[in-house]
């Protein structure tokens, strides 16, 4: 009997003895589970497939960039094809209203809320890289851009390759070949530039161009080739035109911004660590990414016997020609706010000459 007292006491000991140590230990396992989380759990939205190398090769590598240089204090959650809802030009609302954190999105969604930015838009200033194009951007914002973007805090602007005209049914070789057919448009430039040609722009989101050439409610596209492989654009399209050495007709800018008053509540060392991961290195790998899907997008269109028409010196001067009226419609309008418009245009073509060297 005394020895199953004894043995009794001491499992009771036992698992007093347990039971505290788990009570010792209880608040560094807590510690331990919550060390991995991050102090600040940021979202960025866009409107693009998550499978597109824009979201996987720019994007996911910036945010782990942030992440890096912020020792995980910062994690940023990248949802796109507008996964947290609205429309893609709501975006830059979304950003401004605190809805979301960080927004990717084309500026030319907004309208003429970008009104300075455009001048990058216009035809011939951006031409055919851009790397060129998006440190360009970054050398002119502070004096020349920043004005335009009230309500966010921009972490980078890029191009993508450039428009190119892609049609169904006929070449593009001269301005006159679009003169009365049915384009479809990307941003209000581009629809000046359609209606300098006499064509007749028809504005339709990304999303919804194969169902718009099927119906031939449009029989040519401006668009880089990039988009081509997503929209399978093979069943659509029979040819597509740019200019000599790969000169485009207009292009998109992108931004990358967090709305301010977000940024406003993040302290002095993470918002030095954002502005390290939004240096140069990450313009100059959007060019790349851009370039390298444009070309599998063309890839795409060769495999299926559509023509690449490349225009020569001549042919694509007869364009810049043509669409000068684009440009100075453009400064003409931005002159009404208060912008010089004609020293923007020189600035930006010497800049974008200057990192094209």
């Amino acid at each position: 009997m005394v020895d199953v007292l004894i043995a009794f006491h001491i499992r009771i000991l036992c698992y007093w003895i347990k039971m505290k140590s788990l009570l010792i230990s209880l608040p560094l396992i807590v510690a331990a589970t919550f060390a991995g989380a991050a102090e600040y759990e940021l979202k960025l939205h866009h409107f693009y497939a998550a499978s597109e190398p824009a979201h996987k090769e720019v994007l996911i590598p910036w945010a782990k960039k942030v992440e890096e240089l912020t020792n995980g204090r910062v994690s940023i959650k990248i949802i796109g094809g507008m996964g947290l809802g609205g429309k893609p030009k709501d975006l830059t609302t979304q950003a401004r209203t605190g809805k979301v954190d960080l927004i990717w999105t084309v500026n030319g969604y907004s309208g003429k809320e970008f009104l300075r930015t455009e001048v990058f838009e216009l035809p011939f200033v951006h031409t055919n890289d851009p790397v060129a194009t998006n440190l360009a951007m970054r050398e002119m914002f502070e004096s020349d851009l920043k004005e335009d973007y009230q309500g966010l805090e921009v972490m980078f602007l890029h191009s993508s390759q450039g428009h190119a005209f892609q049609s169904n049914g006929y070449a593009v070789r001269k301005p006159s070949d679009l003169r009365g057919k049915r384009a479809r448009t990307p941003s209000r430039t581009g629809a000046w530039t359609l209606e300098t040609l006499e064509a007749k722009p028809f504005s339709v989101p990304v999303r919804s161009i194969p169902q718009t050439l099927q119906r031939r409610m449009v029989t040519t596209i401006m668009l880089p080739f990039t988009a081509n492989p997503l929209l399978k654009l093979n069943q659509h399209i029979t040819h597509m035109t740019e200019g000599v050495e790969g000169t485009r007709f207009g292009t998109a800018i992108f931004q990358v911004s967090m709305g301010q008053d977000r940024w406003n509540s993040l302290p002095p060392d993470i918002q030095a660590a954002f502005r390290e991961a939004n240096d140069e290195w990450i313009l100059r790998k959007a060019g790349e990414v851009w370039h390298e899907d444009e070309n599998r997008g063309l890839a795409l269109m060769k495999k299926f016997k559509r023509e690449h028409v490349v225009l020569n010196e001549s042919e694509t001067a007869a364009f810049e020609k043509a669409l000068q009226p684009v440009t100075e419609r453009w400064i003409k309008e931005v002159e009404k706010e208060g912008i010089d418009g004609r020293a923007l245009v020189n600035k930006a073509k010497t800049l974008i000459g200057k990192h094209s060297e």
